[in-house]
C-alpha cells in the first residue's frame, strides 16, 4: 500500500514517464504499419531509422522533462513575492540536517505591517515585504538561512555548535536594522518585529513542526511584552497555554449560563461629593461560588475573540440597569477588539434603541494603546459613535505617551488620570507639575478631567485643588451593585430634598423677619 509521501514522489516523474509511454506507443504503431507494407531490405532500414528517431526523441523528452521537474520543484520551494525559501523548504532543510546537530529556529512577525497596508495599500506592503526579505538575507549571511512563511511572517534556521547564540545575535542585529526607516519611493516606513526563539539539541530531537510551534508561542509573548524584542521559548508557556485553554472553555460556558455580573464604581463631583457618574465593571462569579479576577479572564477573552460578545452583553446589561438613574452618566470600557469591528457602532446603535438609554448619558472609555496602533480604523468608528451623541473618554492617561497632537486628533470629551499619576503627584513636585499641566491641556481642549484611584483624603484634596472635575476611588466608593447604587441615589435625593426644604423655610423666615 502506497503512503502519501510515496505518491508525492511519484507525481513529478509522471512528467517524464507519461510522454515517453505515449511516444513509445505511437512509434510502435507506426513501425508496425510500415513493416507490414515493406519488403525485407526496406524493413531493416525502417527499423534502424525508426529506432534512432525513437531514441533521440526519448533523450529529448527525458532531458526537457527532468529540467521541467527541477523548475517545478524550485517553484514549490520558493516564495514568489519575497524570492526566498518558503515554509516547505524550511521543513525539507530541517529534515536534511544531521541528527546530532543543534538547531535553533526564530519566527519573526513584523510589527506595524498592517498599518502600512491600510494606509498605503497592498502594493506598498508588497514592496515592504521584499525589502524586509533582502534585509533578512543580509543579516543572516552564511550563518543562517531565512524563509518567508506567509503574510508578514518570516523564519530563520541556524544549525551547528552554539546555534542558539548565533541565532539570537542575528535577531538582535535585525531588530537594530529595523529601527531605521525603510525607504519605499519617497516614503519612510518604520516598522519593527516581534521574535520568538526555540532550539532543539541532539537529546530532544524535536521536529521542525514542534520547533515552529514553540517559536510561534514565544513570538506572541514578545508581542504581548511590548513588541520589537526577542523571547526564548519556555516550558512555562505550555503550562500557561493549558490554563488559558481551560479558562477559555469556562468563559464560553459562563457566557452561555450568564455567570457574569456587573458592579458599578461611582464618580463624584470634586466640589460637592455627589455621585454624577458610574463606571460599569465586569465580574465573573462561577457557579461553584468562586470568583475569577478580571485581570485573568479579560486578556484571555480578548485573545480568543470572546471579548466582543461579552462586551455587547455588558453594554446591554448596564444600559438596562442604569436607565432609571436620573441624570447619572454611565461609563463603560470598550476593548480594542470591539473598536476594530466595523459592526460595533451598528450594534451599539441597536442596543441604545432597544434599551431606550439616552446616548448623552453614555460614555465609552478607550485606552491609548489601541488608538496609537490602529488610528485610522479607531477614528472612523469613534466618529460614527459620536454621531449618536455618545461621549468618548481616554482611560489610564499618564501610563502611555499621548501627546497634545494625539489628544487634538481624537477629540476626547473626558480625560481620566491614571492612579499612578495621582500617587506620584503626592510624592514629588515634578509629578505634581506634570499632573497640573495635563489638566491645563485638557481644559484648553474643552475636556473634563477625572482622577482615578483616589484612596486618601490627601489625594482627594490634591486632585481637587489641581482642577479635576470628578474623582473616582475607594476614598469615596468601592465598586457596588446596581441596587446599592439605587439606594445611594435615593438617599442623596432625600438629603438634597431635605436641605432644599430647610433652605426654603429659612428663606421664608428671613423674608418674614
Amino acid at each position: 500500500m502506497l503512503k502519501l509521501i510515496g505518491l508525492k514522489q511519484v507525481r513529478p516523474a509522471v512528467l517524464v514517464i507519461a510522454p515517453v509511454a505515449v511516444l513509445t506507443l505511437i512509434s510502435a504503431t507506426v513501425l508496425a504499419m510500415l513493416l507490414n507494407r515493406a519488403d525485407s531490405d526496406s524493413a531493416l532500414t525502417i527499423l534502424v531509422t525508426g529506432g534512432l528517431a525513437y531514441a533521440a526523441a526519448v533523450v529529448l523528452l527525458v532531458r526537457f522533462g527532468l529540467a521541467s521537474i527541477g523548475k517545478l520543484e524550485d517553484l514549490g520551494l520558493t516564495d514568489s513575492l519575497a524570492a526566498m525559501p518558503n515554509r516547505r523548504a524550511l521543513h525539507l532543510d530541517y529534515a536534511r540536517l544531521a541528527p546530532d546537530q543543534e538547531r535553533a529556529l526564530a519566527l519573526l512577525d513584523l510589527d506595524g505591517f498592517k498599518s502600512v497596508n491600510d494606509q498605503y495599500g497592498h502594493f506598498v506592503g508588497d514592496r515592504l515585504i521584499k525589502e524586509c526579505a533582502k534585509l533578512l538575507s543580509e543579516v543572516c549571511g552564511t550563518e543562517g538561512r531565512s524563509y518567508r512563511l506567509g503574510g508578514d511572517e518570516f523564519a530563520i534556521l541556524v544549525a551547528g555548535p552554539i546555534a542558539g547564540n548565533i541565532l539570537e545575535g542575528i535577531c538582535h542585529t535585525l531588530l537594530s536594522r529595523l529601527a531605521e526607516p525603510i525607504l519605499i519611493d519617497d516614503r519612510k516606513l518604520t516598522i519593527g518585529a516581534s521574535v520568538g526563539l526555540s532550539r532543539s539539541s541532539r537529546r530532544d530531537e524535536l521536529s521542525s513542526s514542534e520547533l515552529l510551534r514553540r517559536s510561534d508561542m514565544a513570538m506572541y509573548v514578545s508581542k504581548e511584552g511590548g513588541k520589537n524584542r526577542c523571547t526564548w521559548f519556555s516550558d512555562d508557556f505550555d503550562k500557561n497555554r493549558d490554563i488559558t485553554q481551560q479558562v477559555e472553555c469556562d468563559l464560553r460556558e459562563a457566557l452561555r449560563l450568564q455567570e457574569f455580573r456587573l458592579a458599578y464604581q461611582p464618580l463624584v463631583d470634586a466640589q460637592s461629593g455627589d455621585i454624577v457618574a458610574v463606571e460599569a465593571l465586569l465580574r465573573w462569579h462561577r457557579s461553584d461560588g468562586s470568583m475569577v479576577s478580571p485581570g485573568v479572564f479579560i486578556p484571555i477573552a480578548e485573545k480568543c475573540g470572546l471579548i466582543y460578545p461579552i462586551g455587547l452583553w455588558v453594554l446591554r446589561k448596564a444600559c438596562r440597569e442604569a436607565l432609571n438613574w436620573d441624570g447619572i452618566k454611565l461609563s463603560i470600557n470598550v476593548s480594542p477588539a470591539q473598536l476594530r469591528n466595523p459592526e460595533f457602532p451598528i450594534e451599539l446603535g441597536h442596543i441604545l434603541e432597544e434599551t431606550g438609554f439616552p446616548p448623552a448619558r453614555l460614555e465609552l472609555e478607550v485606552t491609548e494603546t489601541y488608538l496609537v496602533t490602529d488610528p485610522l480604523v479607531a477614528n472612523r468608528n469613534l466618529d460614527v459613535i459620536r454621531k449618536f451623541g455618545v461621549g468618548i473618554a481616554l482611560d489610564d492617561f499618564g501610563t502611555g505617551y499621548a501627546s497634545i497632537g494625539f489628544l487634538r486628533n481624537f477629540r476626547f470629551e473626558k480625560l481620566k488620570l491614571d492612579r499612578t499619576m495621582v500617587v506620584d503627584a503626592g510624592l514629588d513636585s515634578g509629578s505634581l507639575a506634570m499632573m497640573a499641566s495635563s489638566i491645563a491641556v485638557a481644559r484648553a481642549m474643552d475636556m473634563s478631567v477625572t482622577a482615578e484611584g483616589v484612596e486618601t483624603e490627601a489625594q482627594a484634596d490634591l486632585v481637587r485643588s489641581a482642577g479635576c472635575d470628578q474623582i473616582q476611588g475607594w476614598y469615596y466608593y468601592k465598586a457596588i451593585t446596581a441596587p446599592e447604587i439605587r439606594a445611594h441615589l435615593d438617599e442623596l435625593r432625600h438629603r438634597n430634598t431635605t436641605r432644599n426644604t430647610r433652605k426654603c423655610i429659612g428663606d421664608r423666615h428671613g423674608h418674614v423677619g
